[in-house]
């Protein structure tokens, strides 16, 4: 494809018919302050190596899809920070037809994995349904992708700044299995609770990839998502972390904050608000993420 680039070390694993895990750059890019951003995509990817999988971190650079990114660009992305845009399905036209940069996201990322041939994506959390939705309408392209773009994600569960029900009845609406990894109740990212179920529990990286080998066997459209809660000794209270993203929630809303910037704002005031133990819990999250992936992926290559 004319659009899509990707790396030797991913091109050849792909070719040989090894596992390959996809990551977004949105993390990179938006999800933590410099140097502390690169220093994790670098460990996230060695998690990866480590667990038996190639990973494919994933950019648009020079109007490029890439999957697979060098350690030079990496660091591109983590210096330039919110520099960088933020890009979903809408913007890829747009920054490809410009030949700028993009930093993905849940979207955009699965995209780019499909395109590539890569079946599985290890992320922090998806976007979804925000709160106050009713009104604003503010739901993330990230579960439209989810219901459409054959592609697993593995999360923490969806961001706990989210309207998590709404989040999980507009997944069965659209038919996107929610798996729980060890556990019966989908995890809220910071905290492994929510209150709200799964819709199956699995827990094996071989039972999640026998089913997903035979859900695109049937031809069933879309993804999957795979609930991996954050390790007990990384979590944050629920009550405090409840409390923390209610007293952002409502900065947001005074300082008028919607749309792309509002999720940033949010992470970043909550990491401000919790003394850093909010992106301390993300890192851990991720990782954790990431050795899942890897591990599912030798059962679906």
């Amino acid at each position: 494809m004319a659009h899509l680039i990707l790396s030797e070390e991913v091109r050849t694993a792909i070719a040989e018919k090894r596992p390959v895990v996809a990551l977004e750059s949105t993390i990179i890019a938006h999800g933590m302050p410099y140097p502390q951003n690169v220093e994790t995509a670098y460990l996230v990817e060695k998690t990866i190596r480590e667990g038996g999988a190639v990973p494919a971190t994933c950019a648009i650079l020079h109007g490029k899809l890439k999957a697979g990114l060098s350690e030079a660009e990496i660091d591109f992305l983590g210096k330039a920070g919110p520099r960088i845009p933020k890009a979903s399905r809408r913007d890829l036209p747009y920054l490809v037809s410009k030949g700028q940069h993009g930093a993905t996201t849940v979207a955009s990322t699965m995209i780019i994995a499909h395109l590539a041939g890569i079946r599985i994506f290890a992320t922090g959390g998806i976007g979804g349904v925000h709160r106050g939705a009713a009104t604003t309408m503010d739901i993330s392209a990230d579960l439209q992708e989810l219901a459409q773009t054959p592609v697993a994600v593995v999360s923490a569960g969806a961001k706990s700044i989210l309207d998590l029900g709404l989040t999980l009845e507009y997944l069965e609406t659209q038919g996107v299995p929610v798996l729980g990894y060890q556990t019966d109740e989908f995890p809220a990212f910071f905290t492994r609770r929510s209150g709200f179920g799964v819709d199956y529990r699995l827990d094996s990286p071989a039972e999640i990839g026998r089913l997903l080998k035979i859900k695109w066997e049937l031809g069933l459209q879309g993804g999957v998502l795979i609930a991996n809660p954050v390790p007990e000794q990384y979590q944050i209270d629920a009550d405090v972390i409840e409390k923390t993203i209610a007293e952002a929630v409502k900065e947001a809303a005074q300082q008028g904050v919607s749309g792309k910037k509002l999720t940033p704002f949010l992470l970043s005031r909550i990491e401000n608000l919790s003394g850093g133990k909010s992106l301390e819990t993300n890192v851990q999250l991720v990782l954790n993420n990431a050795r899942l992936a890897a591990a599912i992926a030798g059962f679906i290559t």
